[in-house]
């Protein structure tokens, strides 16, 4: 050790030091056993096997991949021309590209009718986050029996169960994966300096941000592992990554426009009332929050929403600033650079996620600490791998600790997992806090009318009207159950008239008027019915379903030259249905333009349908109606060998089959 009054001297040791702390980085994970590894995905992959038993949610799971018309469509034929779209828009303002296209993948391996297999591809990429967190332990410096307590925390941990059993979070666990594969090449360059490196950085970082826009903090980890590692900052180490910040401001400015263009970020504050003061006050004490869940995972909800008032315990949380800022400066001061490093890295993580400007339905999400948390882990791994090997007498207690935590989180998130069973049990778990919100009861009865479970939709609709009765969309959700229930006028009516209640409180809402205007048609009004569906494409022009109902209209009314031109207007919005290309061709047909409806036909044919047979059929008939008896007899056989059972025998006669 060298003499406090030897500062050259001292400096020589210091660096000294760092060099041996860094060739037993290298060391420690090339020679490190890969058991303890083996170990935690396995144990892993049993805390979240109950993951695999549940089904899709209407939280999100329908606008990012099953009613998104995008994956719903896709298949062989049009797969490039579907990813280029992905790649080109956002869902529900977010820019999650790499996600969406993961969904479209799935749909076209699995179909929907297979949400294990999804569930299963969630699993998988965790596993694979588990394994890079363990790596990446190791390479920081920290003994096997540490990185093995890291790569459990990271697996096992209550709040990892939203990213993992939630489809629609997929975003997590891939960001994650490649977010952790961009790290772990950071700090093999910095231990081998090998620039390929950087190549490999920049294509995961890349892959990252197109999963997810939360990976825009990579470059401000990289620093946090920097200081570790070397326990300084060099100005050089900062310019070499402006490339990756420059992605990340690229990526940031593009999440921000899509959250401004759907409206997220205006919403959020327009719902909550709160001003910036308040929701700096609201960050605070999510950050809060965090922390304490971090060690003690109490009242764990899919959501949290914001409360109708602004409560008193949100102020003292701001205090939480000067703490952490006093325990970075000590921890800075006197060298603790793991305490500096996983302070810094659960920061930098968290910070842009914390709803200051307010982006989402709830002030706190479980699933922001998905990588935000793995600064704390390494701290904890750090604590216990050198109590293990310094202080023997203090390692029993050490492990025992170790062990009940490990324990108890394993068990949480095993029974976690199963509040992700469907729609009614999440719904249920986030009404045990928080039955004063609407959303819970709203979503819980979509799910019960989709499901047939007519009475329990009308009770939770009914609950949802009573506490806040200016809510448009409970109002065209219960008006969809009764125009679903219909049987007489009586019934159609209480539609109708739930319907013009939405109309009333959002009177800008393009779909509410497009409903109301089928109601009328049920009724017999089909003026009513084109009007009301006219307004509502006004509004919404992007709405295919209102094309649709109305060039049913239009066809009730003989007029089939404007139902053509919706159908048309339908086919560009959604050009991947088969059966509205039929409709196409059989209005072209009717319009007596035979050539142009044989290409509607042929258009048909190339998507997914169970009327494939009539298809052939009609294009048949109109091939004989043009004297092409070749091709419609070629059609006519394709029908038959099909199964069509609506083939004319006559016809069939005729053409000498």
């Amino acid at each position: 050790m060298a003499k406090k009054n030897n500062p050259n001297t001292q400096s020589k040791v210091r660096s000294t030091k760092e060099s041996q702390a860094v060739s037993h980085t290298s060391i420690n994970e090339n020679h490190a056993p890969w058991w303890p590894a083996l170990i935690a995905l396995l144990i892993t992959a049993i805390c979240f096997s109950t993951s695999l038993d549940n089904q899709f949610v209407n939280w999100d799971d329908d606008r990012n991949f099953y009613e998104n018309k995008l994956v719903q469509h896709v298949d062989k034929n049009n797969f490039w021309t579907t990813t280029k779209e992905i790649f080109t828009s956002g869902v529900i303002g977010n820019y999650n590209p790499l996600t969406i296209w993961t969904f479209a993948l799935e749909k076209m391996q699995f179909g929907f009718d297979k949400p294990f297999n999804w569930h299963l591809d969630n699993l998988l990429l965790h596993l694979i986050c588990v394994f890079l967190t363990y790596r990446i332990t190791l390479l920081l410096g920290i003994g096997w029996r540490g990185a093995l307590f890291v790569a459990l925390l990271f697996g096992i941990h209550p709040m990892r169960v939203e990213s993992v059993a939630w489809v629609t979070e997929r975003k997590d666990v891939l960001f994650g994966a490649f977010y952790l594969g961009a790290l772990l090449q950071y700090i093999k360059f910095k231990n081998d300096n090998k620039s390929i490196r950087w190549l490999w950085m920049t294509i995961l970082f890349t892959l990252s941000l197109f999963s997810k826009i939360q990976a825009v903090s990579l470059p401000l980890s990289m620093m946090a592992v920097d200081y570790f590692m070397d326990r300084k900052w060099e100005f050089k180490s900062i310019i070499n990554k402006i490339p990756f910040f420059l992605l990340s401001l690229i990526f940031g400015i593009l999440g921000i426009y899509m959250l401004r263009d759907f409206g997220s970020l205006a919403s959020a504050v327009d719902e909550t009332h709160f001003n910036f003061i308040q929701r700096l006050f609201i960050g605070a004490f999510s950050f809060v929050i965090y922390i304490v869940k971090l060690i003690v995972p109490f009242r764990m909800s899919p959501l949290y929403p914001y409360p109708n008032y602004f409560p008193w315990y949100f102020y003292p949380s701001i205090l939480i600033a000067p703490v952490v800022i006093y325990v970075l400066f000590q921890s800075y001061k006197k060298e603790h650079k793991i305490v500096f490093f996983g302070l810094t890295f659960f920061i930098v993580n968290i910070v842009f996620l914390l709803q200051i400007l307010g982006a989402g339905q709830g002030y706190l999400a479980d699933r922001f600490t998905y990588i935000a948390y793995l600064g704390f882990f390494i701290m904890a791994g750090y604590y216990l791998d050198k109590t293990l090997t310094t202080n023997e007498s203090k390692s029993g207690i050490a492990l025992g600790a170790s062990a009940i935590f490990l324990l108890a989180f394993s068990l949480l998130t095993f029974n976690q997992n199963k509040i992700w069973k469907n729609s009614a049990t999440l719904w249920t778990h986030v009404l045990k806090y928080y039955k004063n919100t609407t959303l819970p009861y709203g979503n819980r009865a979509n799910y019960y009318r989709d499901n047939k479970m007519y009475k329990e939709a009308i009770d939770d609709y009914n609950t949802t009207i009573a506490m806040k009765d200016n809510q448009p969309q409970a109002y065209n959700s219960r008006a969809r159950l009764y125009f679903e229930l219909a049987k007489g006028k009586d019934t159609l009516m209480m539609a109708l008239r739930d319907y013009s209640k939405a109309i009333e409180y959002d009177p800008k809402d393009g779909e509410f008027r497009v409903n109301r205007g089928a109601t009328y048609a049920r009724l017999g009004d089909l003026q009513n019915a084109v009007t009301d569906m006219t307004e509502g494409i006004k509004l919404k022009p992007d709405h295919a379903v209102g094309y649709l109902n109305r060039s049913i209209m239009y066809h009730n009314l003989n007029r089939v030259d404007l139902a053509l031109q919706d159908i048309e207007s339908y086919l560009k919005l959604v050009p991947y249905n088969g059966d509205l290309w039929y409709e196409k061709g059989r209005a072209l047909r009717m319009l007596n333009r035979p050539e142009e409806a044989i290409v509607a036909y042929s258009e048909s044919l190339k998507y997914e349908s169970k009327n494939k047979g009539l298809f052939y059929y009609e294009r048949s008939k109109t091939y004989h109606g043009l004297n092409k008896i070749n091709e419609a007899k070629a059609d006519l056989q394709q029908a038959i060998n099909i199964g069509f059972a609506g083939v004319e025998p006559a016809y069939r006669q005729q053409l000498g089959l």
